[in-house]
């Protein structure tokens, strides 16, 4: 099921979006919307990671590895 929003950009975001779907860089504006939230929601998600993986360091859960067969 899809939910249709509407948003309002200004006219030079609105040209510049208009000018990649010209480029063949994206079929319509709405695929070019769906993957920035896409990329945004990938982000953050990342973003979420890293975040966990540094307070573990903090925490002294972190591990200094001195080769990649460290990684076994």
């Amino acid at each position: 099921m899809r939910s249709i929003i509407n948003i309002s950009l200004p006219k030079e975001l609105s040209q510049k979006v208009d000018s990649l779907v010209k480029k063949g860089k994206y079929s319509t504006k709405s695929e070019f919307l769906r993957d920035l939230i896409r990329n945004r929601i990938e982000e953050e998600e990342v973003l979420g990671e890293l975040k966990k993986s540094q307070e573990e360091i903090r925490q002294g859960k972190g591990k200094t590895l001195r080769s990649l067969k460290d990684l076994r």
